[in-house]
């Protein structure tokens, strides 16, 4: 080992105990085994794990969406576009080429045909067919769950809408034109598999090689896995033989997994890593003036922080108790203290119903403790009640001092919250997909920046987001007919409106604010991008 990392090894664990001195000695075997590598390894630490490599699979968390983005190509994806201020930012009214060279719409515009790049191969040099293409979307409308509702909310819902016409031609039929089609194909979720790969692992009650996917992927994107030690670290390699853009700067990538956001914080600060993740809003905050080190901070589109109430427990299948908790709420202080003024705020519109169709907008609630007090009495719970309010530990930054505040504030109503805190790798298991927490947070954004689209995940019963399960069959109706319409047609806004309505009304789930997307880096690092699916797309990251 070098000098200079031995010293600073020492210096660390002087200064700061043994959690960041193994941390350091991690990354410093890493990068000083070879000093010249160091400039095309990139190192990101994150609060989050990943608990499996197949978006496709069930319960597979957010920070996983990350191996489908840079280990597997899609069709097509976003452009990307400019914020000011160096900032760069995903622009889903622009659709580029990723594996598709070009594509024409067809057939009076009920279908598409896909061109594909004749030089494409995957990792282990197999070309990439139109077979592979239809085999992989055929796999994600099949599935069921997640990755299948994806797939629906652009039109795609049947094997039989994807066509093989030659090796290098592929067609999407999808009856009629529909507005989310083309981008629904630039989510992470249409990632191209290699299919003779993960056909060798099929069983009978395994038809979709789900159980090898999660383990190993089977793809041709840019970067290929090196390693993955889950609750550890993940470490990609470049796949030299990529041909769907650009190849890459960096060589390897690290991923580290550090629980602590102190630690998180020191190792970006004393350069240990290029990448901070998941930082605490103050943190944030204060590294924006540290001449060191650069920081991107910018909303997310269509996207809440948010309390949702689960509509299958008493007492909140009753409307009036879930307009008491959201009159409860101390928004202003979660705000300040758990957002950092950081974000934009989601209470306290002057009007009752709303007067456009911007989403997200504030909800017309704000603190109001004795009209919360009146609703309680007005549902019969008048002594209050007894309720788990539950938060996912990976996001605790924000959520554990969102839930003390609300926890006091309830209090004040007679309601008794007792906080569970649940660990990341079983939240979505629990929230989303059986449903079963009574009150708890939840940070659904959607990656179509439509407000019909944050409806159709977050407020049709036996979705995904719909974590509360709420049940309005208007809603529905009015999602069916929108979600296809173009934003240009006359009655587009108004039933938007009218959804925005439906959900301020009844209320299942209570808007705090609209985060921002933090990323504090070295000042040597640049390509970063604001992606609509909030990983790291780390395929434009370099170092200069």
């Amino acid at each position: 080992m070098k000098k200079k990392c031995k010293s600073k090894i020492n210096l660390l664990k002087k200064v700061t105990g043994h959690g960041l001195f193994t941390m350091s000695l991690l990354i410093c075997i890493s990068t000083n085994a070879n000093a010249n590598s160091r400039d095309e390894t990139l190192v990101i630490v994150s609060g989050t794990s990943i608990n499996s490599l197949d978006i496709h699979r069930a319960g597979t968390n957010r920070p996983s969406y990350q191996v489908a983005i840079n280990m597997y190509d899609r069709l097509v994806s976003f452009g990307i576009k400019s914020e000011g201020e160096g900032n760069l930012k995903s622009d889903s009214t622009q659709i580029v080429p990723e594996l598709a060279t070009h594509w024409e719409s067809v057939d009076g515009g009920t279908a598409y045909i896909f061109h594909l790049r004749e030089d494409a191969t995957f990792w282990d040099g197999t070309p990439v067919t139109a077979a592979d293409v239809k085999w992989s979307f055929d796999r994600a409308v099949s599935l069921g769950g997640f990755p299948t509702v994806q797939m629906k909310a652009g039109g795609l819902s049947s094997p039989e809408q994807f066509e093989v016409i030659d090796e290098h031609t592929f067609k999407v039929i999808i009856g009629e034109a529909n507005k989310l089609t083309l981008p629904d194909l630039a989510v992470p979720i249409p990632m191209v598999i290699n299919s003779k790969l993960a056909l060798q692992h099929v069983t009978k009650d395994d038809p979709w090689a789900t159980e090898y996917l999660h383990k190993t992927p089977a793809g041709g994107g840019a970067y290929m896995l090196e390693r993955w030690v889950p609750g550890q670290q993940l470490i990609y390699k470049r796949f030299d033989g990529w041909k769907n853009g650009d190849l890459p700067a960096m060589s390897r990538v690290i991923v580290r997994d550090v629980p602590s956001s102190s630690t998180r914080r020191a190792l970006v600060e004393r350069g240990d890593a290029d990448v901070a993740l998941d930082l605490p809003s103050k943190d944030v905050k204060e590294l924006m003036s540290n001449p060191k080190l650069k920081v991107s901070s910018s909303t997310i589109d269509n996207t809440l922080h948010a309390i949702g109430l689960n509509l299958n427990f008493d007492p909140f299948s009753n409307p009036k108790v879930r307009q008491a908790i959201a009159y409860a709420l101390p928004y202003q202080q979660i705000f300040d203290v758990a957002a950092y003024g950081l974000g934009k705020p989601m209470w306290g519109r002057e009007s009752s119903k709303a007067e456009s169709a911007l989403w997200p907008q504030p909800f017309p609630y704000k603190t109001n403790i004795d009209k919360a007090k009146a609703l309680l009495t007005e549902a019969g719970y008048q002594k209050g009640f007894s309720v788990p309010l539950s938060m996912n530990l990976d996001f605790a930054q924000w959520m554990e001092p969102t839930a003390l505040l609300i926890q006091e504030s309830l209090g004040k109503i007679g309601i008794d919250a007792p906080i569970n805190k649940i660990p990341g790798a079983s939240w979505r298991t629990k929230a989303l997909v059986e449903k079963g927490l009574e009150l708890h947070m939840k940070n659904f954004g959607g990656w179509l920046n439509y407000p019909d689209y944050y409806f159709f995940w977050a407020y049709l019963d036996g979705h995904l987001f719909n974590s509360m399960n709420f049940k309005s069959d208007e809603m529905k109706s009015l999602v069916d007919v929108t979600l296809k319409m173009s934003v240009d047609a006359p009655e587009y806004s108004t039933n938007v409106k009218r959804m925005i309505d439906i959900a301020t009304d009844e209320v299942p789930m209570i808007p705090l604010w609209q985060p921002t997307l933090d990323v504090v880096m070295q000042k040597n690092v640049s390509g970063y991008v604001n992606w609509f699916h909030r990983q790291l797309d780390i395929r434009s990251f370099s170092k200069e």
